[in-house]
């Protein structure tokens, strides 16, 4: 049949184009969606041919089937796809009057192209929430997906994720172990909880840091931070070379360490300590109280931060007696970093690589409020800790001053 277009309907056209200039990309992409849809369903056709052996009103009878009983093209029904970069077509999938073909062209079960998969990880893990690409959906590819779909499109991360928490780690010379644990809101069943999650970073002797493990549990029980150090070593992590382990104070972490790694010593992270001090001191007292604290720390040996911790107590201990205990208590271990190298001193003294790590991690799932579970926790983790790990192979630990520029300037 030939379509004629009139000289006025021409006219009409491009009058409607030059008020809205949008409009012709608009007819551009519903021409290219019409297009694709034709394409798909001829291809369709031929894979029906194919199958059944014969072309369309072409009558011959099925190999071993009973005589005048071949099976037959027997209409089609319509199916929607979503393609990456074109959107929402509409094809028409053949049927055979026997039910025994099957498409291979459009997957079964699946309403878009994995490429539009991909993306939505890619998107998710960068920090869009699902709830927040269910509506950008509708405006990038031309249909709306639901929050469900999109968790269970990132649902098929788990298995790299998995893979990626349980690797073998006996090929990494490891030698300090950063320690902590964050809390994220988890939806548990039917209700809301903050959950744990424990962290543990390595650092090799190279000065490289990378994450060993991620493993939900609680915290403040020195059972699970066994299990978890157990874990470690089960996946090959040697406990004869850990040399150290910077930690907060939490209840039984210690004692855990030092029966898990006999070798290491502990280093208690100075900031937590500051901090547990400095809740015991009234408030007109913070500021002199930190800077004598922090005299301490900075020493330039563990002789003369013993001697600046005898004038702080001596100066403190008829005001805030409960303050100076909690410092003397945790003082040898706050020096510990003075046995090591001195160009590690700064990287030592606190759990500032690990509480940059927990500040990212809290970053990220901050828009979400709430994460969907475990799972989606440490799939969210898990590629937190692959970026920050780019960033960390370009600035190891300890050596970040002698690679700085300026550092290089000063030596020449």
């Amino acid at each position: 049949m030939k379509i004629e277009i009139s000289v006025p309907e021409v006219v009409g056209i491009f009058k409607e184009i030059q008020q809205n200039p949008e409009q012709i990309f608009e007819m551009i992409r519903l021409d290219v969606r019409e297009m694709v849809g034709r394409y798909l369903s001829e291809m369709m056709n031929a894979e029906l041919t194919h199958f059944l052996g014969r072309e369309p009103y072409e009558r011959k009878e099925a190999d071993g089937a009973e005589p005048g009983t071949p099976n037959d093209r027997n209409g089609f029904y319509e199916r929607r796809f979503t393609l990456k970069g074109i959107g929402e077509v509409c094809a028409k999938v053949p049927r055979d009057r026997n039910g025994e073909y099957h498409t291979q062209v459009l997957p079964r079960s699946k309403q878009y192209e994995g490429e539009i998969a991909h993306d939505l990880c890619l998107m998710f893990l960068g920090g869009v929430s699902t709830r927040t690409l269910s509506m950008m959906m509708q405006r990038l590819i031309g249909r709306k997906i639901s929050p469900t779909e999109i968790s269970q499109a990132t649902g098929e991360l788990k298995e790299a994720v998995e893979k990626w928490r349980n690797r073998d780690l006996s090929q990494e010379p490891v030698k300090d172990l950063f320690i902590d644990g964050v809390n994220f809101g988890m939806r548990m069943g039917d209700s809301i909880e903050k959950v744990p999650v424990l962290v543990v970073i390595g650092v090799t002797e190279q000065g490289c840091r990378f994450v060993l493990g991620l493993q939900a549990g609680d915290k403040e029980s020195a059972s699970t931070w066994r299990e978890f150090f157990k874990d470690l070593k089960r996946r090959g992590l040697d406990p004869s070379t850990i040399t150290l382990g910077v930690m907060d104070g939490l209840p039984g972490l210690e004692a855990v360490f030092k029966e898990e790694f006999p070798k290491a010593k502990i280093q208690r992270c100075q900031v937590h300590v500051a901090r547990n001090v400095l809740a015991k001191v009234p408030h007109k007292f913070k500021e002199a109280a930190a800077d004598g604290m922090r005299s301490i720390f900075y020493a330039s040996s563990p002789t003369k931060a013993r001697e600046l911790f005898q004038e702080f107590k001596d100066k403190w201990e008829a005001h805030v007696p409960s303050a100076v205990k909690c410092l003397e208590k945790s003082l040898e271990a706050c020096l510990t970093f003075f046995n090591f190298p001195e160009d590690e001193w700064i990287s030592l003294r606190t759990t500032n690589i690990i509480e940059r790590l927990n500040k990212e991690f809290r970053r990220r799932t901050r828009p979400m409020e709430i994460l969907a579970g475990e799972q989606s926790c440490y799939t969210l983790l898990a590629f937190i800790a692959l970026k920050m790990e780019l960033y960390w192979r370009s600035n190891p630990l300890g050596k970040v001053l002698k690679n700085h520029p300026l550092w290089k300037r000063l030596e020449g």
